[in-house]
């Protein structure tokens, strides 16, 4: 895989809004670097993206969505999620989501072009949660979090379901991995990816 580094901007230039906008409409997103408070700007080729038409769920996956054992809220707590979604995790001790992403995403979230959806236990604690940006008929995963079995595929399985019911085409998800795959994402060439992306700006869909 070919993670292009863009040169679009400088690693330490502060991310705004329209920076995001434009980014993500040109095909890249950023990643924070190891070095802290430096961003870098990718365009992975191949790039990987869920075809909101072939969603694999599980029969057990299925069961758990029915049975209601996590209440699913959108938008209620978008910055929580993000600062679940940036703790380091068992074996991967660093982060991509430093506080300029969170603090450029939650602006972003602010002008309702970033959004998340959230699990929470019966106790009212949030147990699970993805987030991702909205532009148009795409919509760009970035991250999720779970402290709960299942809680964000759980999620993941919300989000679909309100794509497709919205007339979103596109969902992104940068990078192809094993545990996204089960759920049917697949890699195409970068620039098979930009044409699906220039159609799906095209598109009259709102969040």
């Amino acid at each position: 895989m070919q993670a292009l580094l863009a040169d679009s901007f400088m690693p330490d230039q502060q991310i705004t809004t329209d920076m995001l906008v434009f980014a993500y409409s040109t095909g890249l997103f950023p990643m924070a670097a190891e070095r802290p408070g430096a961003v870098h700007w990718y365009s992975p080729d191949p790039r990987a993206f869920l075809p909101l038409d072939q969603f694999k769920v599980s029969r057990s996956l299925r069961r758990r969505v029915s049975s209601g054992i996590f209440d699913i809220t959108c938008d209620r707590a978008f910055e929580h999620v993000i600062r679940a979604c940036a703790q380091p995790r068992p074996g991967h001790p660093h982060t991509w989501i430093n506080d300029q992403i969170i603090d450029a995403y939650t602006q972003l979230h602010a002008v309702d072009l970033a959004h998340s959806i959230e699990a929470w236990n019966d106790a009212g604690q949030l147990v699970g949660g993805l987030y991702g940006v909205s532009l148009s008929g795409a919509f760009f995963g970035e991250s999720m979090f779970s402290h709960a079995t299942d809680a964000s595929k759980v999620c993941l399985v919300h989000l679909v379901s309100h794509l497709n019911e919205r007339g979103y085409t596109l969902l992104d998800v940068q990078f192809q991995s094993d545990h996204m795959a089960r759920f049917g994402t697949i890699e195409i060439p970068r620039d098979e990816y930009m044409q699906r992306l220039q159609e799906a700006l095209r598109q009259k869909v709102r969040w």
